[in-house]
């Protein structure tokens, strides 16, 4: 056995772009909206099995696999949730909330927060994943309607063309003791192009508080990653790449764990202030 000690990291995607530069402009909503919202509770000795899956796409068209049509933009949401024991004593509670409608600056359509303790009984232990994935694309999109900040240079109101990936996943293997916590958000449907697309995800694990052990007993992986690709102008190159940005980072600690946090922040915008 051995310790581990993770401090707490942030990381921060801001992608800033004033007119012209090419940044996310996010669909409006459709006339149709939903709310859903689901919540857990469970305090259980035994087997537990738990599978939570959200995929939306929204498109300020229609959604067709073609090419984006003249001011056409979409966005998309994946997210994945699963957690078992084969035994053992866990108490979860958890939310999911999907809300459809346009969102504003520091609102989200998608959130989902989580806190859980486990401890093994008899050799047995915990496995969980969690994912959540944001693409988001548009086409050219010439329009004078297009919300942006009164101080920006130039006369034009386009925005040029994107394609954007972000994803965060976290996954726990073989825990026989611990006490965590994950909190994932993301906003990809706005009314105008004042409001930037956004993505945050962390996660926290501690010792479980009723062990006494004074550690986290098991093995957390986590991976935030990111493809952005950028045009520039509406002339000429107007579906041409001008930016293109890489990220990825992974950590993997295994052992007894005193402390691991790691958050992931994400926004890209013609404005993200």
């Amino acid at each position: 056995m051995f310790w581990i000690r993770v401090a707490a990291i942030a990381i921060i995607a801001l992608f800033l772009a004033a007119i012209p530069i090419g940044a996310d402009l996010l669909p409006g909503a459709v006339p149709e909206n939903q709310q859903i919202s689901i919540t857990t509770l469970i305090d259980v000795i035994g087997f537990v099995s738990l599978d939570t899956s959200f995929d939306w796409s929204v498109s300020s068209g229609t959604i067709e696999d073609r090419i984006f049509g003249p001011n056409e933009t979409m966005a998309s949401l994946l997210y994945r949730d699963s957690l078992m024991t084969n035994g053992g004593h866990l108490a979860l509670s958890s939310s999911v909330e999907l809300d459809t409608r346009n969102q504003t600056k520091g609102l989200y359509n998608f959130k989902t927060e989580k806190v859980a303790t486990y401890e093994s009984i008899e050799g047995s232990h915990l496995v969980a994943d969690e994912s959540l994935v944001m693409s988001t694309g548009g086409n050219y999109t010439d329009s004078s309607n297009i919300g942006r900040c009164v101080f920006a240079s130039g006369s034009s109101a386009a925005a040029p063309a994107f394609c954007n990936t972000v994803r965060a996943r976290s996954s726990l293997i073989n825990v026989n003791s611990a006490q965590y916590s994950t909190s994932a958000r993301a906003r990809v449907v706005a009314a105008d192009g004042s409001v930037p697309s956004a993505l945050s995800y962390q996660i926290t694990l501690t010792p479980n508080p009723a062990s006494g052990l004074g550690q986290a007993v098991g093995t957390v992986v986590t991976e935030f990653s990111g493809d952005i690709m950028e045009a520039r102008g509406t002339g000429t190159s107007w579906n041409r790449t001008s930016v293109t940005n890489t990220m990825k980072d992974k950590a993997k600690v295994s052992g007894g764990i005193i402390q691991f946090s790691k958050a992931f922040d994400y926004q890209s915008g013609l404005s993200v202030i």
